[in-house]
């Protein structure tokens, strides 16, 4: 993960509000036992398999606390690699390595569970041209960090927000007037972006297509549902599947002929990389 520019603000200040949260007026427990000039070396080590992504945000959280904090990288981000390994080295005071070990390991495990489970995804996927995407199913505030943690799993982002794409749903529809005036609304609206219209079954997607619309969302729709609505569209918009979809039957949703899956458990569901810190004093 490389940041830049404004992100790097954005991310000093996401990861500054997780410290405050944590800490609130001091560690207690670390500067009631820990000598206030005690140096140590803190190294977090990977405990299973898995993709790792954060680590920006977990150097933040004692960078922010020590700034003289001395932090090795010493995997990379972004690729599979098995257990056992040291993921991340700091050297610093002894009371902000202990102070941020939690904000940092919360970033990491977080962000690296979405990196694994989006890798996994990409692997059921192989050999097919369907892409896996995420969803606006993220931890609020977290987007951002989420969404760049599935692409460095090997998945697709979705819209980043409501500012971005055009998603026409039901409530869209019945509260414009029909699909006809929600499509003519957008349009007039976004001229320059696509179309895509959440459908439910054969009459709705007949509907978007009349419209014009570039994309169809098929809305928890089962496998022969699925099937019947290739066959109906017939390649004349693009096709994505969404609703309950999951590692385990994401390959034969693919193998209906749609172009792409959205998977909110991508962001959501997500379990944690098992990942620890253990810390050893130094000089």
């Amino acid at each position: 993960m490389i940041v830049t520019g404004e992100e790097i603000t954005g991310l000093t200040a996401v990861v500054q509000r997780a410290l405050d949260e944590d800490l609130g007026a001091g560690d207690l427990t670390g500067e009631a036992t820990v000598p206030v000039d005690a140096r140590a070396r803190a190294r977090i080590f990977q405990k299973e398999a898995g993709v790792i992504y954060g680590m920006d945000a977990a150097a933040l959280a004692f960078t922010l606390l020590d700034p003289e904090a001395g932090v090795t990288r010493n995997a990379p981000e972004g690729e599979w690699r098995q257990a056992g390994g040291v993921v991340l080295t700091v050297e610093g005071m002894a009371r902000a390595l202990l102070a941020g070990e939690r904000t940092a390991l919360n970033f990491l495990q977080g962000l690296s569970g979405v990196a694994t489970l989006a890798a996994r995804c990409s692997a059921a996927l192989a050999g097919t041209r369907v892409q896996v995407l995420d969803t606006r199913k993220t931890t609020p505030g977290l987007r951002a960090l989420e969404k760049a943690a599935v692409a460095a799993g090997g998945g697709a982002n979705h819209r980043h927000g409501l500012f971005d794409a055009i998603l026409i749903k039901e409530n869209h529809i019945a509260l414009a007037g029909g699909v006809a005036a929600a499509v003519a609304a957008v349009r007039a609206r976004a001229p320059g972006l696509a179309v895509e219209i959440e459908v439910r079954n054969a009459d709705e997607i007949e509907a978007a297509l009349a419209v014009g619309a570039e994309r169809l969302m098929l809305d928890n729709m089962s496998i022969p549902e699925l099937l019947d609505a290739v066959a109906q569209v017939g390649g004349r918009a693009a096709l994505e599947a969404s609703g309950g979809v999951t590692l385990e039957t994401l390959k034969a949703v693919a193998s209906t002929g749609v172009d792409f899956i959205s998977m909110g458990a991508l962001t959501h569901s997500a379990p944690a990389l098992d990942l620890s810190m253990i810390l050893e004093p130094i000089g």
